[in-house]
């Protein structure tokens, strides 16, 4: 007994886990390829994503593509749905060629309309002069044309009242212009160097000519003025500028 409590008693110690030390390169490593991982898994979630995505125009055009292709027809419908879908094609091809069509009738009208009005305006104007007697000028213009410093003039005159005797007279041009800051008035001439325009006519009588100005110049405006034959003095003058 008195062994027994002599002996020592056992010291219980706890238990010991023996783990390998991890440097920091291991730390760094190991960083490094989670990153790449995650990178890569972002990746492919992305490029799922839009693929699955798709706008309404490409899918409709898919769908078209994919419907109206014979082969595809003859593969996946019957026969007589191929037709119909033909048929429905045709239909809209004739369509999309009426509604070109109406298009530039429409603006063929439209052009025809504006002729129209110009001569139902000429003719109200006619009808006008010859309650009076007397030269009037129903249209006076002037254009610049594509070609550079080239102009285009226009004159229409009307002679009023019942019984008109012809007009014998003549048109004179002068044209008002600045070259170099400098204003200069110049009198248009005929092939022949003559100032004067003869005309004679009964109602109305239509001018159309063209002229050049120097380099550098700017028409300010153009005047005519019209003449009888044996006056010295103008009996009508207007002045207009160049229209835009």
């Amino acid at each position: 007994m008195y062994k027994l409590f002599q002996r020592k008693p056992k010291i219980l110690s706890p238990r010991v886990v023996v783990r390998p030390r991890r440097t920091w390169q291991s730390y760094l490593i190991g960083m490094i390829v989670s990153c790449t991982l995650l990178l890569l898994l972002s990746w492919f979630m992305y490029e799922m994503g839009r693929q699955s995505i798709s706008t309404p125009e490409d899918a409709l055009e898919e769908k078209l593509a994919y419907l109206f292709d014979p082969g595809t027809c003859r593969q996946t419908k019957k026969q007589k749905l191929c037709a119909q879908i033909g048929d429905l094609t045709q239909q809209l091809q004739i369509s999309n060629t009426a509604n070109q069509n109406l298009t530039e009738e429409i603006k063929s009208l439209a052009s025809e309309n504006d002729q129209l009005k110009e001569k139902l305006e000429f003719f109200q104007h006619l009808i006008a002069s010859n309650t009076k007697s007397g030269i009037s000028i129903y249209q006076f213009s002037l254009k610049e044309t594509q070609t550079p410093g080239e102009y285009r003039y226009a004159l229409t005159l009307i002679q009023g009242g019942e019984r008109p005797n012809d007009f014998k007279g003549n048109l004179r041009f002068t044209v008002k212009l600045t070259q170099n800051d400098q204003s200069k008035v110049l009198p248009l001439t005929k092939k022949n160097q003559q100032q004067d325009f003869p005309v004679i006519f009964k109602f109305f009588h239509r001018l159309e000519e063209f002229f050049k100005v120097p380099p550098n110049s700017i028409v300010e405006n153009i005047q005519v003025e019209v003449f009888r034959n044996g006056d010295k003095k103008a009996i009508l003058s207007e002045t207009i500028q160049p229209a835009l």
